[in-house]
């Protein structure tokens, strides 16, 4: 029940409903007004047209009467004409009430009846007086004809009666309402089916601009009005709809992409201060040690705490060691910070990374030779790779320097393996081998943290900052390239990959 009062309530708030039910109950109205008109009214309205008619056929015949200019043939005959036009029956008398003139001699005597027509006037009900002139409706008792009498003096003294039959209009008016009720419901089936065809005429372009409004409404401005050129009110609308549809998507456009460019301004700015927070904050906490370190070095210098000359050049030594180390940080902290906030731009170009890694590998060569450190590199033939040859170069060092800071002696052996492995025909993956003790499983993960150290004392000693894998990590994240570490039996194995083409 619920849902078909809903269905009744959405169709009924229809345009085309509505414009169905507006014509359909003004035909209605109109047919129903016709039939009690024709019922309560179309008698007055017969017996005043009747009365007219004999007011009109009085005056014409008192105006011939009393006109010197027409004979009495001419009057004769047009007192006949008058009398056949309009279905009358015409007697005209002397002043002693004789009879002079009659067009129907069987009502004469009826008509007169050998009395005054004054005394006529009781025996049937007076529908007009004015002056000398009556008209009676009386109705013959004898065959139950009803008519109209007017009764009247004319101004050349003489009178008249005239007499017309009226038929039943009450009966007349019955027949006609019959009609009526028969022709109305045809017509309000036809007007129905018209009314239906109309609305949906007049409706479809209605309902197309709505839908066009509605996706207007969701953003969408896919959806046109189909210009039809009827130069209607409709069509003038339409034309509005569009016009308006192209620029609020043009204004849309624009303001979606000045507010694209905002949030990226929002966001730019919002990186740089969560940059800035952050390199305070790394600097602040790993500076402390560094720092510490100098001022009691150089409070020893001040208050002479060595008085001999090597000690005071050792003190000197740590505090210059310290004070490039806590530069070196700075700068891998900087170059950290804008790699991992968009900050740099990759020039990519294609370079041989076999001749890199020999190159970096060179750089190390006395380091190595120091600590006894073998170096095997287990790819021959040329790769040519496509990124940016400064930024693997980074990721090579970082991989290099890590494993020169853990390698340690197993089995008799501590050496270094640099070996490639072709993954695609776009890929290609980066292994260093070291030779040492395995990092635990809880730590594969923390390695890449800024700062993190395995071994502070160890790092320390070798230089490291801590920084050197969050670098990897951002270029490769960069890149979108996968990177990673490995515990091997006889050392770690960290790895990284790089395209080979654009």
């Amino acid at each position: 029940m619920q849902k078909i009062k809903e269905f009744f309530n959405t169709k009924t708030k229809s345009v085309r409903v509505k414009l169905i039910l507006t014509m359909t109950l003004m035909l209605t109205f109109m047919i129903i007004f016709l039939i009690l008109a024709n019922r309560f009214m179309i008698e007055k309205y017969y017996m005043s047209s009747k009365k007219d008619n004999l007011l009109k056929a009085y005056q014409t015949i008192n105006k011939y009467l009393s006109s010197s200019q027409l004979s009495d043939t001419k009057i004769e005959l047009e007192l006949e004409k008058i009398a056949i036009n309009n279905n009358f029956s015409i007697v005209i008398t002397d002043e002693n009430n004789m009879s002079i003139y009659s067009s129907n001699k069987d009502y004469k005597e009826y008509m007169i009846g050998g009395e005054r027509g004054n005394e006529k006037i009781d025996k049937g009900k007076i529908a007009y007086h004015k002056d000398n002139t009556y008209i009676l409706e009386m109705k013959d008792m004898k065959n139950g004809i009803t008519f109209l009498m007017l009764i009247s003096k004319m101004d050349n003294g003489e009178g008249i009666y005239i007499r017309m039959p009226v038929s039943s209009i009450t009966e007349n008016a019955k027949i006609s309402n019959q009609f009526l009720y028969r022709i109305g419901a045809i017509t309000l089936i036809i007007s129905g089916v018209l009314a239906y065809i109309l609305s949906k005429r007049f409706t479809k372009p209605i309902l197309e601009i709505s839908a066009i409004a509605n996706k207007m409404s969701n953003l969408d401005f896919s959806q046109k009005y189909r210009i039809k050129d009827t130069d209607d009110e409709i069509d003038n609308l339409g034309k509005s709809i569009n016009v308006m549809s192209d620029k609020l998507e043009e204004t849309i456009t624009k303001l979606q992409k000045n507010n694209s460019e905002l949030e990226k301004d929002i966001e730019k700015k919002s990186k740089i201060d969560e940059m800035r927070k952050q390199f305070i904050s790394d600097v602040s906490h790993e500076l402390k040690t560094p720092i510490a370190l100098i001022q009691g070095y150089a409070e020893g210098l001040i208050e002479n705490v060595n008085t001999d000359e090597e000690n005071r050049k050792f003190y000197a030594e740590v505090i210059l060691d310290e004070a490039n180390k806590m530069d070196t940080m700075v700068k891998q902290l900087l170059e950290l910070m804008k790699l991992e906030h968009g900050g740099r731009v990759f020039h990519d170009h294609s370079f041989d990374l076999l001749e890199l890694i020999k190159e970096d590998i060179r750089k190390y060569r006395v380091l190595l030779e120091e600590n006894k450190i073998e170096v095997r590199i287990s790819t021959k033939d040329p790769i040519n790779v496509y990124a940016d040859e400064i930024f693997i170069e980074q990721v090579v060092n970082n991989y290099l320097s890590n494993a020169i800071k853990n390698i340690e002696e197993v089995d008799g052996k501590k050496y270094i393996t640099v070996k490639t492995k072709k993954l695609s025909n776009h890929k290609v993956r980066v292994y260093v081998f070291n030779t040492g003790k395995p990092i635990s499983k809880e730590n594969l993960t923390k390695i890449w943290t800024r700062f993190y150290k395995e071994d502070t004392s160890r790092n320390r000693e070798m230089g490291g900052t801590g920084i050197g894998l969050s670098v990897v990590k951002a270029i490769m994240e960069n890149y979108h390239n996968e990177y990673g570490v490995n515990n091997k039996d006889n050392g770690v194995e960290f790895y990284f990959d790089i395209n080979l083409t654009k």
